[in-house]
């Protein structure tokens, strides 16, 4: 099969299309043709080795994923496909699925392999996996894992309730466009605060206040939040302190390691389905320009998120 493989840290021209050996389900596996992946941040910063971490924080993340290369040659941590053949012992799908799954790595190529059931990475979290809805693309079904997950995580960390305030600094991220929508379901009032060119975005996912922060100050709106949510991790809690209301609250993306579950995947699918979320695509590239894709969100202008397209992703079936 043919895969997006990195075999050394570096720039994105250290990712190359090989083929590679295609694995077969074991017992309790599915293994799932690729229709649609993504390019997070989170990739790009593991493709680079980690190259912008204070020295000792890449030592240990290096010490994780690998010292002088990377342990896993496929990257890729979100997906959406057709299950094309089963392990014997398998009873929660059946050949012809359509899935939505977020792999701990793997995603960068034509077939993965998976659990039916989510198995563990200590640090990336499990494997997990559910039915697409069917009036989804893959387009729009692989971008719902990380962003759409890590949002929910962090918004049912703090319980946020109808009525409380919340500012989102970076909302038209992916993270970002996920955490706009779901705070607005929960009934949240949302300020977004994004640049020039993403506010008619932000606008139309439903923020109640958009600011430019090319243009104002945020920290100087005058208004008080519940919450204020760092969904790109470049803000701190020092510029937004008097922002907050005594009992506020702040979050950011950099605080930890965000949970997963089928449940919440699940949950956040059915969002979908029924038309109250929607992912945000930028930009969709062939699996051939992934390194393209890659020195595009390194860039870091991205608005929502990355695709990459393998094979017919935008059927919806």
């Amino acid at each position: 099969m043919k895969a997006a493989v990195c075999k050394q840290y570096g720039h994105p021209e250290v990712l190359k299309v090989e083929d590679v050996k295609q694995q077969l389900p074991k017992n309790k596996e599915v293994m799932i043709r690729i229709h649609a992946t993504t390019v997070t941040q989170a990739d790009v910063v593991l493709r680079s080795g980690m190259s912008k971490f204070p020295p000792m924080v890449r030592f240990i993340a290096r010490l994780i994923f690998g010292i002088r290369k990377p342990r896993k040659t496929i990257q890729g941590r979100e997906l959406a496909g057709e299950i094309e053949a089963i392990g014997k012992n398998v009873t929660r799908f059946k050949i012809g699925d359509k899935v939505i799954a977020s792999p701990s790595f793997g995603a960068y190529g034509e077939y993965i392999c998976l659990t039916e059931e989510p198995t563990s990475h200590f640090l990336l979290g499990p494997n997990i996996m559910v039915l697409k809805p069917d009036n989804l693309s893959y387009e729009e079904a692989a971008a719902l894992p990380i962003g759409g997950l890590t949002a929910l995580f962090y918004l049912r960390k703090v319980n946020i309730q109808k009525g409380q305030k919340m500012l989102i600094y970076g909302a038209s991220g992916s993270v970002g466009t996920f955490a706009v929508q779901l705070a607005k379901y929960f009934g949240a009032e949302v300020t977004g605060v994004c640049s020039t060119t993403n506010l008619v975005l932000v606008k139309n996912l439903g923020a109640d206040v958009v600011i430019d922060y090319t243009k104002d100050d945020y920290t100087k709106s005058g208004t008080l939040y519940d919450y204020i949510f760092d969904a790109v991790g470049k803000t701190s809690f020092s510029k937004c302190r008097e922002l907050l209301y005594p009992n506020g609250s702040f979050l950011t993306v950099s605080q930890g390691v965000m949970k997963k579950s089928n449940e919440d995947l699940l949950f956040l699918a059915d969002l979908m389905h029924l038309g109250k979320l929607k992912s945000v695509v930028d930009k969709s590239y062939p699996l051939e320009k992934i390194a393209e894709a890659h020195k595009y969100v390194e860039i870091g202008h991205k608005k929502g998120n990355i695709i990459i397209s393998i094979g017919n992703n935008n059927e919806t079936g």
